[in-house]
């Protein structure tokens, strides 16, 4: 028994290492749980996923290169923990996600009322339509349009070509112009 306790151990960070990882998942968390949660659009599977991930992060003690080489890992294992939770047996049996959970998660601009209602309601519709696209498709416009990672970063962080991910990001868009156009006809979106 202790061997194994000693092996926990190693995972627990020390006291000076407890402020870095504080000031990771400050940095990272947020936009962890929004990938997370626009892959399983379900909130506890979400931030199941985002604490396993800092739970590999300390686990690792990885050494990364630069601050993007540690974010597209963090979202490579965020995106994994997802397929993961798609693959497991409770998931496949699960009944679809509740339409409310999705509207607690889009915020109003600033402005008055009035304009910050219409954007509200376009940012809901606008985000209804990514969370409906398949996988593939969703993966990629959201880490490039609500991420703003380039296609290089995508490529590295999803472990796809950088010509895949211009073929999913350019089919994504027409199947969102598509799904939105339908929506906005009296606009001539």
């Amino acid at each position: 028994m202790e061997k194994k306790s000693r092996g926990a151990q190693k995972a627990v960070p020390r006291c000076g290492e407890v402020e870095a990882l504080q000031q990771k998942i400050n940095l990272y968390s947020d936009m962890l749980y929004r990938i997370a949660f626009l892959q399983l659009r379900n909130n506890q599977d979400a931030e199941d996923v985002v604490q396993e991930t800092f739970y590999q992060y300390i686990k690792s003690r990885k050494a990364f290169e630069t601050q993007e080489h540690e974010k597209a890992w963090l979202i490579k294992v965020t995106l994994n923990g997802c397929r993961k939770v798609w693959r497991s047996a409770w998931n496949r049996h699960r009944e679809e996600w509740p339409e409310k959970e999705l509207e607690g998660k889009v915020t109003a601009g600033a402005g008055n009322m009035e304009s910050a209602v219409l954007r509200r309601e376009q940012s809901r519709e606008i985000m209804e339509a990514v969370v409906r696209l398949p996988r593939k498709y969703r993966e990629v416009i959201h880490l490039f349009y609500y991420q703003q990672m380039s296609i290089k970063e995508i490529a590295l962080a999803t472990g796809r070509k950088e010509s895949t991910v211009t073929s999913q990001l350019t089919r994504g868009r027409e199947l969102l112009r598509k799904n939105l156009k339908e929506g906005y006809q009296y606009e001539g979106f």
